[in-house]
């Protein structure tokens, strides 16, 4: 954990919670694997798609300190794309006090996509894939950096 990381209502006794929502099992295993070598005690929960990580979310919405601290979204995935999760996030209200900062995490290289993802005040940034430590950490960074 980086030196002096603070986060909204979080100590250093809490595990450092992540919401990845990805369609790619294997990548999901990768990041899991990375954000845990690069954050020992950080725990990763993952999802498939955008509709079952909103469905987890508005069942955590009702006790704000189980949000995760970070969602990191995928774009383009089945059933619901990152962009109708981001929609649905903020028209159901999941996280009204801002506790979970959300980084897209894509393969994309359009500017389109980087230009789209600003519009949406959650997201803090655009990662492009692949995720490695060093990137694990920069966005820990731009985290404590938003507080």
């Amino acid at each position: 954990m980086p030196i002096g990381f603070r986060m909204k209502g979080y100590t250093m006794t809490d595990p450092i919670r992540i919401l990845l929502v990805e369609d790619e099992e294997i990548n999901n295993y990768i990041a899991t694997r990375l954000i845990q070598k690069a954050l020992p005690g950080a725990t990763v929960t993952s999802c498939l798609h955008g509709k079952y990580a909103i469905d987890l979310l508005t069942e955590m919405k009702h006790g704000p300190s189980k949000l995760p601290d970070i969602i990191l979204l995928d774009i383009n995935m089945p059933v619901m794309n990152g962009w109708e999760f981001l929609d649905e996030y903020t028209s159901r209200k999941i996280d009204p006090e801002g506790k979970s900062a959300i980084f897209i995490l894509s393969s994309s290289v359009f500017s389109e996509d980087i230009n789209r993802a600003r519009q949406y005040p959650e997201v803090k940034d655009f990662i492009r894939k692949p995720l490695d430590v060093t990137k694990i950490r920069e966005l820990f960074n731009t985290k404590e950096a938003a507080l």
